[in-house]
């Protein structure tokens, strides 16, 4: 058997790894489509509404991404991946309260989609030329910028405003494939990496209830702030 006989299997299981990671991604936006869709139920909402939501909960960080990028926006090229939002809220329309119910399992589907769309961004940043910092927060934007909208337009406590360990897992598997794809490893091991590092920290938080540490103002400046002024020095 020639050499390029033994390449062949390895191309072939790249190409279907490449295959597999698209359907996860279009798994992915389902899995926030079905987050958007649960903010619309909980509001009370239409089916308008739960279409609304999961769309843009579903695309709104890789759109963002795309625009920054200036590249053609992923789902007008695919229309796969609205269509998918699209279903989603529909069947979301009749069953939101039996996955309210299961809401544990959701956030971890949340976790892989998380882990997911944060390595698929960066990807696409680093094939656009963007430097590495960018490319990193093309990652960030494209996982958690989409939940944003939906707290935003939903009126509910932003991701960015909660303390539990979110967008601190996907800065870390952003920066992991940068780094291991710098370092010339290979393109795959890099993706696997940048994935299961964003899935293991997010993982782990949800798993031992972990958070960063918050801001905290000095005893002394508190104790500044409590004392009444003199108004008629101010």
């Amino acid at each position: 058997m020639t050499s390029v006989g033994l390449m062949q299997p390895i191309a072939l299981d790249s190409e279907n790894l490449f295959r597999l990671v698209h359907f996860f991604d279009i798994l992915a936006a389902v899995v926030f489509a079905v987050s958007g869709s649960l903010v619309a139920s909980r509001q009370r909402l239409d089916l308008m509404a739960f279409m609304w939501f999961a769309v843009i909960t579903g695309v709104g960080g890789g759109t963002v991404r795309d625009l920054i990028l200036n590249v053609p926006v992923f789902w007008v090229q695919n229309p796969i991946y609205v269509s998918a939002c699209l279903v989603t809220a529909v069947a979301m329309h009749f069953v939101a309260p039996l996955v309210e119910s299961r809401y544990r399992m959701l956030v971890w589907f949340d976790a892989f989609g998380l882990a997911l769309v944060t390595v698929a961004g960066t990807v696409k940043a680093s094939d656009a030329g963007a430097p590495a910092l960018v490319a990193i927060a093309m990652g960030v934007v494209t996982g958690i910028v989409g939940g944003i909208l939906r707290d935003t337009l939903g009126h509910v406590p932003s991701v960015l405003l909660g303390r539990e360990v979110y967008v601190t897992a996907s800065v870390l598997g952003a920066w992991t494939y940068v780094g291991l794809n710098d370092l010339n490893v290979g393109r795959l091991p890099a993706m696997i990496a940048g994935f299961l590092v964003t899935f293991g920290v997010r993982g782990l938080a949800i798993t031992f209830g972990w958070s960063l540490p918050v801001f905290r103002e000095s005893a002394k400046r508190e104790r500044w702030k409590s004392q009444p002024r003199d108004s008629a020095k101010e």
